[in-house]
C-alpha cells in the first residue's frame, strides 16, 4: 500500500536544448517541442507556456511528467531559464539555429570544430579570433559581435520583464525601440510601451507601473491611461469620442474615481495634446474628445478643401454636352444619363466625386473623363490607397496609376512625404479611386500636396466598409453637402449577366440574394453547417477543385473571413492552408509563428522605410537563416526583412475583409457561419463579394447569411469632419492653433 501513499506530484529539472518546434501559439505562448536532454538518446515533448523560445536555445526546465491519452508521455513545463550551452553539441546547436546574425549551420560547424568548448567565450572576449575559422572575414565578424551585444542586452530585457510577468517576445521589440536605454526608460514611465510597442496594452504597461511602485491614482498613470484609450479607439476607426462615453470607458480601464479623469483631462486641455470641441450631431450639439493630431488634421482637411474648391483651375473652359458625345464616338460606348451627369460634374467642377456599386459605370466614365480632360492637359495623376487597387487602375485606364503613398514620395527619414504645400504636386487633373479607403491620416497629406488650381476627383463606393485607419472621409465628404458628388445606381448591360453583381447590390439593399445558382454561374452558396465540414471543403477547392478551373491555388484564389479566431477563423485557416498548399520540412519560427519559402504574405503596418504598406500581399522569396535576413517579393519590388522586423508580416492565404478591401481576385472563397455572429454585416458581406472577379464562393448557412444581409448596423465610427467641412471659415476655425 505504500506506493499508493506517496501519490504527490513533484517538480523534476531537465537541462538540454530545444531541437525542434511542432507547434506554438503566438497570442498565449504555449508552445509543443521536442527537446534534447544531455546525454540521453531520444527527443523528450514538452509542452507549456514558453513564450519566444527558438530551436537550439540551452534551457534549463523545471516541471511535471505527464501521460497524454494520444500522444504518451510529456512533460509540462511550469518555469524554464534560458541558458548558455556548456557541451559542444550543445554550442554548435546554439549557433546553427540562426541565433546569432552571421553564423549558419556552415560557419557554426567550422567555428566549434577550430574553438570547442571555449567558443562561446571566443565570440564574446575575443571575437577577432573569428579571422581564424576559413571563410570568415572582418565584416561578418564585426556583423556577429555586433549581434552577440544586441543579444547580451536583450536578455537583459528579458530577464527584467521576467521579473514583472511579462513574455520575453516583446523585449526584442522594446530593444529595438529604446536600445541601451531599454530598461531605464521603462523604469521611468512603463506607460510608454502601451504606446510605443505593438501587442502591449494599457493593462500590461499599467502591470508593470504597479510592481514598480506606481499608484493607480498617479497623475503620470492617468494621463497615459486618457491618451492610451483615446489612441485605441482611434483604432476601432474613430478619429474622436463624445466626453460623456469617454469618461465611462476610461473609468473601467483606470479604477479611479471619474473626479480623477476629469482633473487630469483638463491639465490635457491646457497642454492641447487633448481638444475638446462641440459637434452637431443629429441636430443636437454634444461634447467630444481628440487626440489632438485628428483634432489638426480633421480641421486642415476641411481647409485644404476649401482652398481648392474655391481656387479656379488652369484648364479652359470646354463644352461638355459635345466632348461628352466625342468621346462616346472615340471609346465606342452609349453612356447612360446618369453617367453623362456625373462626367459633366466632374469636368464642370473643381472639386467632385463620383459614388456607386459594382457595375454602375465608374470605370467607363472614369475613361472618358480621361478621354476628355487629355486634349486640354497632360498634367494629369491617377492613383489610389493601395498598390492592388492601383494597378487595376492602371489595368482599366491602360495609364500609369501610383499608391497615394508612392506619388506623396515617402521620406522614411520623417515617416512623412517629400510631396506637401512647400512642394506641391505638379498637375491639373488628379484622379483617386477606392476613396472610400482612404483614412484621415492619408487623405491629409494628400490634400495639402495637390496645387490650388488642379481640378480633383474621387471615385468610391460609400456601401463598403470604411477604411481600415481612423476616420470615414468620403461618406463624411458627401455628408458635409459642401462637396459635389454624383450617386450612380443603375447596373448596365453585361454587369446584369453577373450573378456577383447583382447579389452585391441585392445585398446592399438588404435582400437575401439568390443563392440558387447553377454551376456555370459565377456566385455559388454550398450548404454547410459543420466547422470542420467547412474547412474540408476550403481546402478542398483551394487545392484540388478549382485548379482543375484554371484557378492558381495562390495567385488567382484568396480565402477571406469575418473573423480572427475559431475553426474558420484566419488564424486556424492560413495554419492549415499553408500545410496543405506550402509545407516545409525547414520551417523559420519567430515570435511563435512559422514562416516558408513561397509562403503568401501580407504586410500588416505602413512601412515607409521599405516603401510597404498595410495589405500590400506578397511572397516569400527567401530566408537566410545566417543573416537573419528574409526577402518578399510584393509584385515587382523585393523588400528585405531582418528576422526582428517579421511582426510586421502575417500569413495571407486567409486575410480579414477589411486587409483586402481594395484588392480583387479572379476567386473569392468566404466562410459564413453563425459563429460569426458579431461581424456579421451587411457592408462587411456586401465589401466581401465585390471582391470577387470571376467567381465567389460562400461556405456556410442560410441563417448566418441572412443575419449578414438584415444587419445594416454599421459600426459607429465618430469623426469630427463632417462638422468641419460644413463649419470652414467660422471663426473657431481660423484661429485654432494646434501646436504642430
Amino acid at each position: 500500500m505504500l506506493p499508493y501513499l506517496l501519490k504527490k506530484s513533484f517538480m523534476d529539472t531537465l537541462q538540454g536544448y530545444i531541437e525542434y518546434i511542432t507547434f506554438s501559439n503566438t497570442d498565449n505562448g504555449f508552445l509543443i517541442a521536442k527537446f534534447k536532454e544531455k546525454q540521453k538518446k531520444d527527443l523528450t515533448t514538452i509542452i507549456g507556456v514558453m513564450p519566444s523560445v527558438q530551436p537550439g536555445e540551452a534551457l534549463s526546465i523545471e516541471g511535471e511528467w505527464k501521460n497524454h491519452a494520444t500522444f504518451g508521455r510529456q512533460f509540462e513545463v511550469k518555469n524554464f531559464v534560458i541558458e548558455i550551452p556548456s557541451d559542444i553539441v550543445g554550442i554548435q546547436k546554439y549557433l546553427e539555429s540562426g541565433l546569432v546574425k552571421g553564423i549558419g549551420p556552415v560557419y557554426a560547424e567550422k567555428i566549434v570544430e577550430k574553438f570547442g568548448k571555449e567558443t562561446l567565450d571566443i565570440i564574446d572576449e575575443k571575437p577577432h579570433r573569428l579571422l581564424e575559422v576559413e571563410g570568415i572575414g572582418k565584416k561578418r565578424i564585426e556583423m556577429i559581435r555586433k549581434n552577440w551585444e544586441d543579444q547580451k542586452i536583450i536578455r537583459q530585457v528579458i530577464i527584467f520583464l521576467r521579473t514583472y510577468g511579462i513574455s520575453p517576445t516583446y523585449a526584442q521589440k522594446i530593444y529595438k525601440m529604446y536600445a541601451n536605454a531599454s530598461i531605464q526608460k521603462v523604469k521611468e514611465n512603463p506607460y510608454i510601451l502601451a504606446r510605443d510597442i505593438t501587442g502591449i496594452g494599457f493593462k500590461i504597461a499599467d502591470n508593470i507601473a504597479e510592481k514598480l511602485g506606481f499608484e493607480k491614482t498617479s497623475p503620470l498613470r492617468i494621463s497615459s491611461g486618457i491618451e492610451y484609450v483615446l489612441f485605441e479607439l482611434t483604432s476601432s476607426g474613430h478619429t474622436c469620442y463624445p466626453l460623456e462615453d469617454f469618461l465611462k470607458t476610461a473609468q473601467k480601464i483606470l479604477e479611479v474615481e471619474d473626479t480623477l479623469i476629469k482633473k487630469e483631462l483638463e491639465s490635457l486641455f491646457l497642454k492641447k495634446q487633448v481638444i475638446k470641441d462641440f459637434l452637431d450631431k443629429n441636430g443636437e450639439k454634444k461634447e467630444f474628445i481628440w487626440l489632438q493630431s485628428f483634432y489638426f488634421f480633421e480641421q486642415n482637411i476641411a481647409k485644404e478643401l476649401n482652398r481648392i474648391k474655391k481656387t479656379s483651375s488652369n484648364l479652359r473652359v470646354i463644352n461638355t454636352e459635345k466632348a461628352i458625345l466625342w468621346s462616346e464616338k472615340k471609346l465606342n460606348i452609349e453612356l447612360a444619363q446618369n453617367q453623362k451627369i456625373a462626367i459633366k460634374e466632374s469636368i464642370d467642377k473643381k472639386l467632385h466625386i463620383i459614388t456607386g456599386g459594382p457595375g454602375t459605370g465608374k470605370s467607363t466614365i472614369t475613361n472618358a473623363i480621361l478621354k476628355i480632360l487629355e486634349v486640354v492637359t497632360l498634367k494629369i495623376y491617377l492613383c489610389a490607397p493601395t498598390g492592388r487597387a492601383a494597378k487595376r487602375l492602371s489595368e482599366i485606364t491602360k495609364k500609369k496609376a501610383y499608391t497615394i503613398h508612392s506619388l506623396l514620395e515617402c521620406d522614411f527619414s520623417s515617416k512623412g512625404f517629400k510631396r506637401d504645400e512647400n512642394n506641391p504636386l505638379k498637375c491639373d487633373l488628379i484622379i483617386v479611386d477606392e476613396a472610400s479607403m482612404i483614412d484621415t491620416l492619408l487623405l491629409y497629406h494628400l490634400l495639402k500636396a495637390i496645387p490650388s488650381n488642379a481640378k480633383v476627383i474621387f471615385i468610391g463606393d460609400i456601401d463598403q466598409l470604411p477604411s481600415v485607419g481612423a476616420g470615414n472621409t468620403l461618406k463624411d465628404m458627401i455628408a458635409s453637402d459642401k462637396v459635389y458628388f454624383t450617386k450612380l445606381t443603375e447596373i448596365y448591360r453585361q454587369a446584369k449577366d453577373s450573378k456577383i453583381i447583382l447579389n452585391a447590390h441585392l445585398i446592399n439593399q438588404a435582400k437575401m440574394p439568390d443563392i440558387h445558382t447553377d454551376k456555370n454561374s459565377d456566385f455559388r452558396f454550398i450548404y454547410l453547417e459543420d466547422l470542420e465540414e467547412i474547412e474540408k471543403k476550403i481546402l478542398y477547392l483551394v487545392e484540388k477543385e478549382l485548379p482543375k478551373r484554371n484557378f492558381h491555388s495562390l495567385d488567382d484564389i484568396q480565402v477571406i473571413a469575418p473573423m480572427k479566431r475559431g475553426k474558420v477563423g484566419i488564424e486556424n485557416l492560413n495554419l492549415v492552408l499553408q500545410n496543405t498548399l506550402n509545407p516545409s520540412s525547414k520551417p523559420l519560427f519567430r515570435s511563435g509563428r512559422r514562416f516558408h519559402v513561397k509562403d503568401k504574405v501580407m504586410q500588416i503596418r505602413n512601412n515607409y522605410q521599405k516603401n510597404v504598406f498595410n495589405g500590400d500581399i506578397g511572397k516569400i522569396l527567401h530566408i537566410d537563416t545566417i543573416d537573419q535576413r528574409m526577402d518578399i517579393g510584393f509584385d515587382e519590388n523585393v523588400v528585405s526583412y531582418d528576422f526582428s522586423e517579421l511582426d510586421e508580416i502575417n500569413l495571407a492565404y486567409c486575410v480579414s475583409v477589411h486587409k483586402f478591401q481594395g484588392s480583387e481576385c479572379p476567386c473569392i472563397i468566404m466562410p459564413i457561419h453563425t459563429t460569426h455572429y458579431k461581424l456579421l454585416q451587411k457592408n462587411l458581406l456586401y465589401t466581401a463579394i465585390t471582391r470577387g472577379k470571376k467567381l465567389v464562393i460562400l461556405i456556410g448557412t442560410t441563417k448566418a447569411l441572412s443575419i449578414a444581409v438584415k444587419n445594416k448596423e454599421v459600426l459607429k465610427r465618430y469623426t469630427g469632419l463632417e462638422n468641419a467641412i460644413r463649419n470652414i471659415g467660422s471663426k473657431a476655425q481660423e484661429t485654432f492653433l494646434p501646436g504642430f
